[in-house]
């Protein structure tokens, strides 16, 4: 490894963990101590960023600060009724991708504790019901919402969304603004072309991915439990048939599908790749996705999306390419055994890092995946400068490594 990268990445592990037990003005206090997005700028953990800086976390030995994450998402849940955005008040009416299971299956598995794991599924039954009940489309899959349509909300997430990507609203839309700017926010790709301008109308193929991976989860567990199991596997074959049945495009690809103008995302994602990291996907499916990686692949990675015509400007966009992305298609690809295009993927992402790492002495949220730099396509009130970053990049970065050492 790197060991100046690696030391850093050591060192630094306790700058991003906080402790605040009592619920102290808008943050809510969690029992055990938790781990926070970067250095400096955070005092709440967040959802989907905890998965990954959770998998650093355990390749670094720190696998008891994994299961304090672990166990804080567990009793938010058990308190709210959902894991929400993050540990603060005015997160309590919105949630990120579903990744608890997952990181409750990579705790279980280090230590095999049962009691612990038949407390866990408890509460996991919880949030797969709050998907169930508050997140789903007539048509049967899931969907991120965005919530608190109050006049105060609306004004203040529409201009969010003006100022971040340029898109001029107007009174007869400014509320549907409002509504696809908080939305984009819950599915973690805070400002994306990917759904136009109405992204909760659209049944996303990453969420759905991620709640197919739910269900097998939660078989399993039954399985390791002693449980029936058969609810969970005919949940998730009922999802896998919804899924080809709306999101299958003419060239055989899965897409968003947007339930109420009942038609597909013409944009290529990283989202389409999800089914294979959840082990979804049939064996052709991830052919036709190798068929057009070069549609979403750069020089260093992953993007977000294929390059479009999108007039505004968007963070989760070419040529732009964000940790997690790199972990899925790495972890997908290896799935179905493309060990060839999982390892390229791999040490394309460690070669970025490390480039950036020497230059600037820092991590970073996101690079440029065509020429290798931070140069990446900021939002206009973006500052200079993108904030440093810890969890998740140092999270993927550890797991590259480590897939390329075990190739």
């Amino acid at each position: 490894m790197n060991d100046k990268l690696v030391d850093f990445i050591n060192g630094n592990w306790d700058s991003c963990i906080k402790q605040n037990k009592l619920d102290n003005g808008t943050l809510i206090g969690l029992p055990y101590p938790y781990s926070v997005p970067n250095i400096g700028c955070f005092d709440e953990m967040y959802y989907w960023d905890t998965y990954f800086t959770n998998i650093g976390l355990i390749l670094s030995g720190r696998v008891m600060q994994a299961k304090y994450n672990v166990d804080n998402m567990l009793y938010l849940v058990n308190r709210i009724g959902f894991m929400p955005n993050g540990n603060r008040t005015y997160y309590l009416h919105n949630t990120q991708p579903p990744f608890l299971s997952e990181m409750v299956k990579a705790v279980y598995e280090y230590f095999k504790d049962k009691v612990w794991l038949s407390s866990a599924y408890m509460i996991l039954e919880k949030e797969y019901e709050f998907w169930m009940n508050n997140r789903i489309s007539p048509i049967g899959l899931n969907i991120y919402q965005g919530n608190v349509m109050n006049d105060e909300t609306v004004n203040f997430y529409a201009k969010i969304y003006e100022e971040r990507t340029g898109y001029k609203y107007n009174d007869e839309n400014k509320k549907s603004i409002a509504r696809h700017s908080i939305t984009t926010a819950e599915s973690g790709w805070d400002m994306t072309p990917r759904w136009g301008e109405d992204a909760y109308n659209f049944a996303p193929v990453d969420l759905n991915s991620l709640m197919y991976g739910f269900e097998k989860n939660m078989e399993y567990f039954c399985g390791e439990l002693g449980n029936d199991s058969d609810c969970w596997a005919l949940k998730a074959d009922k999802r896998k048939k919804l899924m080809i049945k709306y999101m299958t495009s003419s060239e055989g690809l899965l897409l968003d599908y947007n339930y109420k103008k009942e038609r597909l995302s013409d944009i290529l994602t990283m989202a389409s790749v999800y089914p294979l990291f959840t082990n979804m996907a049939d064996r052709e499916y991830t052919e036709v996705i190798i068929d057009n990686l070069s549609r979403i692949k750069g020089n260093y990675g992953m993007f977000a999306c294929e390059k479009s015509e999108s007039k505004n400007i968007f963070q989760w966009d070419y040529p732009n390419g964000w940790p997690p992305h790199q972990l899925i298609a790495i972890k997908g690809f290896d799935n179905y055994g493309y060990t060839d295009i999982a390892t390229e993927l791999a040490k394309s992402y460690v070669e970025v890092v490390q480039k950036n790492f020497e230059l600037t002495g820092n991590l970073w949220e996101k690079y440029n995946m065509i020429d290798g730099s931070v140069n990446t396509r900021q939002e206009l009130n973006a500052q200079d400068e993108l904030p440093e970053m810890m969890g998740w990049t140092a999270g993927v970065y550890l797991y590259a490594k480590h897939y390329i050492d075990k190739i």
